[in-house]
């Protein structure tokens, strides 16, 4: 099976790092491929980035969906996942609900640890979003300075760490997650430090997308996903104005 791993930031360095911290946990015949947005900002960290990101990652999808068998939305926070999951037949897997669903079956109580008080603002509302509140223990956060936001694993490691294990000694996690795509592959080097288990949340979304093209789901014809109607557009890219006009769907039938 073929995985696009979709990294709404423009930084390809993230994208890098979030191959290298996913392929050792592959699948025999599962090929990952990563792809890095065209525009936007280095890392989303807002909820108006969410936004901007969001959007870009329905145009994004709009022009790579019919090449992969499920996809993976690679920022924490997951813009624009619900809206994916209605324009597109694939499975569209968020890291940041496949982290905290993962989570879920290792503990009773997760907490989240990242690198920015600005991200934990939206991480709570992520969490709302996925009605999982009664499931966390809380979000942990720290604005660290960093050179570069490639660079956040290798100089704020041990900030991590420290926030991790406050993530259990104050807030009572069974399982921490580390959120932020920057900190992709950090959990093993972490996992002497930290007494509980780490996810780390493009592996669970890797694994969960397997899962999820293994078990061939149908494509919802009714219900909160199905397919909006068509509807004229303006401006937008001619892939993703195709998708939402159903012209590509004609297009498909008279082939």
């Amino acid at each position: 099976m073929r995985i696009l791993v979709l990294n709404p930031n423009t930084t390809e360095a993230v994208t890098q790092m979030l191959l290298a911290a996913a392929r050792p946990a592959v699948a025999d015949g599962t090929e990952l491929v990563g792809l890095t947005a065209p525009r936007g900002v280095p890392y989303i960290a807002s909820r108006a980035e969410a936004q901007l990101g969001g959007a870009i990652t329905l145009e994004m999808l709009a022009d790579h969906h019919r090449d992969y068998d499920a996809a993976i939305l690679a920022a924490f926070g997951d813009p624009g996942l619900l809206p994916a999951r209605e324009l597109f037949d694939l499975p569209v897997i968020g890291m940041a609900e496949a982290a905290m669903l993962t989570a879920c079956t290792l503990g009773q109580k997760f907490g989240i640890v990242t690198f920015t008080t600005t991200m934990a603002n939206w991480y709570l509302d992520t969490v709302d979003t996925y009605r999982l509140g009664a499931r966390c223990a809380g979000i942990r956060a720290r604005s660290l300075a960093f050179s570069a936001i490639e660079n956040v694993q290798a100089e704020k490691e041990q900030a991590i760490a420290e926030l991790a294990r406050e993530a259990v000694e104050l807030d009572g996690a069974d399982v921490v997650i580390l959120g932020g795509a920057p900190l992709a592959g950090l959990a093993p080097r972490l996992r002497a430090q930290v007494p509980v288990p780490l996810v780390d949340p493009i592996v669970a979304a890797v694994k969960m997308a397997e899962a999820l093209v293994t078990l061939a789901p149908r494509k919802a014809a009714a219900g909160t996903f199905s397919r909006p109607p068509a509807k004229a557009t303006s401006g937008l890219s001619p892939a993703l104005a195709a998708r939402i006009e159903h012209l590509d769907t004609l297009a498909t039938a008279a082939q």
